[in-house]
C-alpha cells in the first residue's frame, strides 16, 4: 500500500492567521490553490487550514469585508493532520469519516499536504486493490491468519 508521503504535494503554501481574508484570496488566486495551511503562532500551537469553502461560506455568503476579516476568524484549527507513514487507504477512510478533502502532512514539522485529488491521481488503489484475504484480516484482526499476515 502506498503511503501518504509518496503522493502528498510537497510544495505547500502557508499563511499567517493574522493575514486578512483578502490576502488569502489573492494568494489562492495567484497560486491556483483551493486551500492554505495556516502557520502555528508558536512551537506548541497546532496548524490550521483555510479553504475556499471557508471563505465563501463564512465571508462572501454574509457580505463581510474580506479586507477587514482575518484568516484566524474563519479557519479550521486545529485541523486534522496526517502522518506521512499512513497508508493511502487509511487517509481516504479518514477523509470519508471526517468529511474533509485535504489535510497537512506533519511529522514534527509541515512536510506537505494531501488531498482527495492526490489520492485519485497519484495512488495505486485502482491497479492494486486489496485482496479478499487482506480485507478479511482487517475485519478480523484477532484471527490467527490476520496475526501472521504481513503487508
Amino acid at each position: 500500500m502506498m503511503k501518504a508521503r509518496e503522493i502528498m504535494t510537497k510544495d505547500v503554501v502557508t499563511i499567517r492567521g493574522s493575514a486578512t481574508v483578502a490576502e488569502a484570496v489573492k494568494l489562492m488566486k495567484e497560486k491556483g490553490l483551493r486551500a492554505l495551511v495556516v502557520e502555528p503562532r508558536h512551537e506548541m500551537d497546532p496548524y490550521g487550514l483555510v479553504t475556499e469553502t471557508d471563505i465563501i461560506y463564512k465571508v462572501a455568503a454574509f457580505g463581510h469585508d474580506p479586507k477587514k476579516m482575518h484568516v484566524y476568524e474563519i479557519m479550521t484549527k486545529p485541523c486534522v493532520v496526517v502522518n506521512p507513514e499512513l497508508g493511502v487507504e487509511y487517509v481516504a477512510r479518514l477523509f470519508a469519516q471526517t468529511r474533509i478533502r485535504r489535510a497537512p502532512v506533519i511529522q514534527g514539522s509541515l512536510l506537505g499536504i494531501i488531498s482527495i485529488s492526490d489520492i485519485l491521481r497519484k495512488s495505486d488503489f485502482v491497479e492494486r486493490p486489496k485482496s479478499n484475504f487482506e480485507l478479511y484480516c482487517e475485519e478480523n484482526p484477532s484471527a490467527i491468519e490476520a496475526r501472521i499476515y504481513e503487508d
